[in-house]
């Protein structure tokens, strides 16, 4: 998979909001929160299960490399067939190697993105998730990086 330089330039306040806010990950202190082992049923809660076997801390769950996770908040709606929206979280490894099929945040003629690797024919695409966007076909004249492979996505009910 290409891995070429890009120089990304800043955003001025002039321009319309990225389609990607970069945010920063610094391990710290462990936040454990209650993890109750019962399975949750969709119906009616069993007075049974009112108890905590342990705790959860979501950077162990979330984040399998600290030193090459970073997260991205998105702007847009390309991706939602994906289950990915405006305003959710990305967690994002760049420890993991990009294949076809992989959703992964990318630096394309200096625009972050999120998309979904297609490779067909030995040509690579950019496939966003929603018919309202065409494929992004990454030629050898753009400016091309992968910066990562999406992991998760957090995003509010």
């Amino acid at each position: 998979m290409p891995r070429r330089k890009t120089h990304v330039t800043p955003l001025d306040s002039a321009r319309p909001q990225p389609a990607l806010e970069v945010l920063g990950f610094e391990p710290g202190a462990p936040l454990k929160l209650p993890f109750y082992l019962a399975a949750v049923a969709a119906g009616f809660p069993s007075p049974a299960d009112d108890f905590i076997d342990r705790s959860l801390d979501l950077n162990e769950h979330l984040v399998t490399h600290p030193a090459a996770t970073f997260f991205v908040r998105v702007h847009g709606d390309s991706m939602q067939g994906a289950g990915i929206r405006s305003g959710d979280i990305l967690v994002v490894d760049r420890a993991l190697d990009p294949a076809d099929h992989k959703v992964v945040v990318a630096a394309l003629d200096g625009e972050l993105t999120v998309k979904r690797i297609r490779i067909r024919d030995g040509r690579l695409f950019l496939a966003p998730e929603n018919p309202a966007f065409p494929p992004i076909e990454v030629t050898a004249e753009a400016s091309f990086e992968i910066w990562g492979v999406v992991t998760y996505v957090i995003h509010k009910l």
